[in-house]
């Protein structure tokens, strides 16, 4: 692609009006945010927001927490680029929210109070597996931020024309001081109403884009994939698997790593677990299922035509030349479609959709943090509620910072790619340790320890010393890894997702470390918990205490 069409795609739509609908929409949410904002003093209201939605409303939001920008810009931008491989990212994440909900969801919400913590030391030793869990919820959630402010930085680069590294770098800083004051402010329940509201535009949004993109072939979806071939330099191939994860064996095994991280990672998110606190009943919250369940599908399969779309309205050259590279698919369609204004709607839809997101990461970093092991652990319950949500906003701006720095240093890359590294950090650690606790009796502490930490620090390594961070070059030499000195190269790990191996051993060694130890499982608890978390009786007198 020539220099001049380069710069051409890194000026898309008017800066002017961008930033005018930019700004509404900020304006707006953080209205909602302050507003909802009253009475929002107690460790009840701040982490579940007083337990005082519906079920459609929960089910709502939980689309809103779930449908991040990796769902939006990611996948769209994925699928406009390497085709039916990309939309592998949306049937495993639509299949792993089923996961979540058919095996951990209901029992969690049954057996916790506040955090994923609360279960997994409901009869295990609460300070050192209170202390992993958190430690645990902190890197997924690391990971998950740096999906999202890596989105925002490209779009808004997009939106504003703004290209290079310090630019982008202040674009991603001011996003992180928005969502630190939606935490600080609005707790959950500013952030719930913040989802609930982005959620319903997400998905208005993506309808409409969908429509418009299906009108334009005569309603005819076979002639939006022959527009995606005829204007796609690997043809035919877009439409069948292959083009981005079968070149070899290596490419092929990633494949198999990353199917097992989307899928079974959701059912260990701990920003998605957490919404199931803040409904008042069990009942409930198979309610707020039912609607997430259809709002999520009904999305995922907006997000085939929208990639589609993109690659035969736009383009792949177009799209990587954007300073958002394959995250700018999504907008750069909108400009397409429907101009200017088109673009800014849209564009500020997930703007709002990323900061709603970043939210809901924040406040369950900062809670697990303030909850587990500020509370429980070094003060050993003895902190009143209000010291407790007063240490869990002083974590929201730390983790803000933190998630700034991330974001710079992974600007750039695919987000839906980033989010499935959290996704094999959150199966590796969270998910072996809570199917153990809600199921195996003689599970202990000791199997939840090595479980938990076995499977995180496995997960990491192998991510550091994999190709996502240094060694990977394109066709032409460029670096694609977030260290982007091509001299710089330590990885020895071949793939991009570790979860083929990080999840095999974080269920192996929360088995070998319970076979291992001499503590015998609390028959009387494993009962307690079973009854509870199948039946949900006592879980509402439980979460008062």
């Amino acid at each position: 692609m020539s220099a001049l069409a380069a710069a051409e795609a890194t000026k898309v739509g008017n800066s002017t009006v961008n930033i005018l609908i930019f700004a509404a929409f900020v304006l707006v949410t953080l209205a909602i945010v302050i507003r909802a904002s009253r009475n929002n003093n107690t460790a009840a209201d701040y982490y579940a927001g007083g337990r005082a939605f519906t079920g459609r409303q929960n089910g709502i939001a939980i689309s809103g927490d779930y449908l991040s920008a990796a769902s939006f810009l990611g996948i769209a931008g994925a699928i406009a680029v390497n085709g039916y491989d990309g939309f592998l990212y949306s049937i495993g994440f639509l299949v792993a929210w089923l996961v979540a909900l058919l095996l951990v969801a209901e029992l969690l919400r049954n057996t916790g109070r506040f955090t994923m913590a609360d279960v997994l030391s409901f009869r295990l030793r609460q300070r050192p597996v209170r202390t992993a869990a958190a430690v645990s919820t902190l890197a997924v959630s690391f990971f998950y931020l740096l999906a999202q402010m890596a989105g925002a930085g490209g779009l808004v680069a997009l939106l504003l024309g703004i290209d290079g590294k310090a630019a982008q770098s202040v674009v991603i800083a001011v996003v992180g001081v928005i969502m630190v004051f939606y935490v600080l402010v609005g707790g959950m329940k500013g952030t719930t109403w913040v989802q609930i509201v982005k959620a319903a535009l997400l998905i208005v949004g993506a309808a409409l884009m969908t429509v418009w993109v299906l009108g334009k072939y005569g309603m005819n979806f076979s002639d939006v994939l022959q527009g995606a071939v005829d204007n796609s330099k690997s043809g035919q191939d877009v439409l069948g698997p292959g083009l981005q994860y079968g070149k070899d064996s290596t490419t092929k095994l990633d494949f198999v790593s990353l199917g097992l991280a989307l899928v079974l990672g959701t059912a260990g998110l701990p920003h998605v677990l957490m919404r199931f606190y803040t409904v008042p009943s069990a009942k409930e919250a198979r309610n707020s299922v039912v609607w997430a369940i259809w709002l999520i599908g009904i999305f995922y399969l907006f997000t085939l035509v929208l990639g589609y779309g993109a690659a035969a309205l736009v383009g792949p050259d177009k799209i990587l030349a954007a300073p958002g590279k394959v995250n700018s698919a999504a907008p750069l369609l909108a400009y397409e479609l429907g101009g200017e204004v088109l673009l800014g709607v849209i564009s500020a839809v997930a703007f709002a959709t990323i900061l709603a997101v970043v939210a809901g990461l924040t406040i369950t970093a900062s809670a697990s943090f303030a909850h587990d092991i500020y509370a429980n652990v070094i003060k050993k319950g003895t902190v009143d509620s209000a010291g407790e949500v007063r240490v869990a906003r002083i974590t929201a701006l730390v983790i803000g910072v933190i998630a700034i720095v991330g974001g710079i240093f992974a600007n750039g890359q695919n987000v839906a790619f980033l989010v499935a590294l959290a996704f094999a950090i959150a199966a590796s650690a969270n998910l072996p340790t809570i199917l153990y606790s809600l199921f195996w009796r003689r599970f202990n502490t000791r199997g939840a320890l090595w479980s938990m930490y076995g499977g995180l620090g496995c997960a990491l390594i192998l991510i550091i010393f994999s190709p996502v961070v240094s060694g990977k070059v394109d066709k032409a030499g460029k670096a694609t890894s977030m260290i982007t000195d091509t001299s710089i190269d330590f990885h020895w790990f071949p793939l991009d997702n570790p979860g083929i191996v990080s999840i095999p051993v974080g269920f192996f060694l929360g088995w070998l470390g319970t076979v291992t130890s001499k503590e015998k499982s609390d028959d009387a608890k494993f009962a307690e918990m079973e009854v509870r978390s199948l039946t949900g009786a006592g879980a509402e007198k439980a979460v008062e205490h």
